[in-house]
């Protein structure tokens, strides 16, 4: 199965890229009044994110991109690092006037490892603002499988190991596929609202039915 082309965010006529687009204008919009530069954490961020929105070495921005692997950067306003969003030590408090996460919260384990990075989040940045997708919605954002995420868990690891699904290569290791399986762990919106109490939850619609959820907070209303 190929990857759809209005599910490739890569491309600039996709909905998904469209869906960014958006978001990143909202986001621009929230940071207008803030003084810059700015220092912005981006939590699983990639270099090719931020050059999509012509921000690669705009002085405004002084990005970190904090990922568990090595991630090449040559932009003068960003700095690659290797760390865990679930633990920050490296970190002090409110060190980052915004902390970033774009589709990464469904990506670090259980509830208990996105409390953690929910926690870490809060307390290393003076705002955030977090984009992750909905549970409920019913095409599974990353296998691109109607309903997949409530399929029984045995279903959907033998889907993983006959088919290559949306994002992802078909994979024919057992272990590895229960491992992709339990990796991803989708959230609704009250998950959202307990990992962020307080924040302003912005729902993101597709034809009526909400796709994704932007959580943030410190920013001006």
């Amino acid at each position: 199965m190929t990857l759809p082309s209005w599910a490739d965010y890569r491309s600039h006529k996709s909905i998904s890229f469209k869906f960014r687009e958006r978001r990143m204008a909202e986001f621009l919009k929230l940071i207008e009044p803030l003084p810059k530069p700015l220092r912005v954490l981006d939590v699983g961020g990639t270099e090719t994110f931020w050059r999509s929105f012509g921000l690669l070495d705009n002085p405004d921005f002084q990005i970190t991109l904090l990922n568990p692997e090595d991630v090449r950067t040559d932009a003068s306003n960003l700095v690659a690092c290797r760390g865990d969003g679930r633990s920050m030590p490296e970190y002090q408090d409110k060190k980052f006037d915004i902390v970033f996460s774009n589709s990464v919260l469904e990506h670090v384990g259980s509830i208990e490892h996105q409390t953690a990075m929910a926690r870490e989040i809060r307390r290393v940045g003076k705002r955030f603002y977090i984009q992750t997708p909905n549970r409920y919605f019913p095409i599974e954002p990353h296998f691109l499988f109607p309903f997949f995420q409530f399929l029984p868990r045995i279903c959907r690891i033998k889907l993983v190991q006959g088919f290559a699904l949306g994002w992802q290569k078909k994979e024919t290791d057992r272990k590895k596929a229960e491992a992709l399986i339990d990796s991803i762990h989708l959230l609704r919106k009250k998950d959202i609202q307990a990992l962020f109490p307080g924040a302003f939850i912005k729902e993101e619609r597709f034809m009526g039915l909400v796709k994704s959820f932007v959580a943030y907070d410190g920013f001006q209303s």
